[in-house]
């Protein structure tokens, strides 16, 4: 009966998340960008790194089909293997803020008092400064690389899933079935995770799905400005930092890697509003 439940819950989220004609677009786009990231060596007609100099700026063709950059590496290709790059920084970073907020979230709620006024305080602190400002000050601590970019993306973005998740709780905490697992004599862990978690969850949902478009955005920035990935590797932020030079003689350079950064973060937005819309009973028909 358990199964069956989850199974008619499931169905129900996607019933009414493919009523919103643009989440459903966003979804597709967002799996096919997956894809393309897990499939870049096949999908890529040359290396990343393969320099030919009299191609320099070359326009479009049948061989490099968006053109080449100042190097002579195919801009294409680039794009294909930048999406492993931008892509991993926005899910990985959301998956460290999303576990360390969840964590602090439910401790806080589910506990109370000065638990509860401990946590928030610290993480009041913790947002006195700008996230963007404090994941350019750890990544410039730890270093510029794709992973100390990633964990200063994590880090950096904990606060808000674990006020989300806080929030959440303390509307379930009292429910009757938390009161009957207390009843019986369960323990705080598997309260936390059986019975309120399952329950708390779906606002976290959606600012996980945004979150990845926020991190894709602000990993695109820290290789912008050099503190997140390096060259030769591809990334779309620092692809168009490179390209930034040479607006005028060949802004495809800055174009293509921006209309990239676009979608996939629209497309996460839009997700988002889907999910929110799909996981809120108050908007069901």
């Amino acid at each position: 009966m358990q199964k069956k439940r989850k199974k008619s819950r499931l169905y129900e989220i996607w019933r009414q998340l493919r009523k919103n004609k643009l989440a459903v677009a966003a979804l597709v786009v967002l799996v096919l960008l997956l894809l393309v990231a897990v499939f870049a060596p096949l999908l890529a007609p040359y290396p990343y790194d393969q320099l030919n100099a009299k191609l320099s700026f070359a326009d479009a063709s049948k061989e490099h089909l968006l053109g080449n950059d100042r190097l002579g590496r195919d801009i294409l290709s680039r794009l294909i293997y930048g999406s492993r790059q931008s892509l991993s920084m926005g899910v990985v970073a959301v998956a460290i803020a999303a576990t360390i907020g969840i964590t602090i979230g439910a401790i806080a709620g589910f506990y109370g008092r000065w638990v509860d006024n401990l946590c928030m305080r610290l993480l009041d602190i913790y947002q006195a400064m700008p996230m963007f400002l404090l994941c350019v000050a750890l990544a410039a601590i730890l270093g510029p690389s794709l992973r100390n970019a990633i964990i200063a993306l994590g880090v950096g973005t904990v606060p808000g899933y674990a006020r989300i998740m806080r929030a959440s709780i303390l509307t379930v905490r009292e429910k009757e079935y938390v009161e009957a697992a207390r009843a019986i004599d369960a323990s705080d862990a598997n309260i936390i995770l059986k019975h309120i978690l399952p329950n708390a969850i779906g606002p976290l949902i959606v600012q996980i799905t945004m979150g990845v478009g926020g991190c894709i955005l602000a990993g695109s920035a820290l290789s912008f400005i050099g503190l997140g990935v390096q060259p030769p590797l591809p990334e779309w932020g620092a692809m168009i930092s490179d390209g930034r030079s040479y607006l005028r003689e060949a802004p495809r350079l800055t174009i293509y890697p921006s209309i990239c950064v676009m979608l996939s973060v629209l497309s996460c937005n839009l997700l988002g509003d889907g999910l929110r819309d799909a996981l809120d009973p108050r908007l069901k028909n």
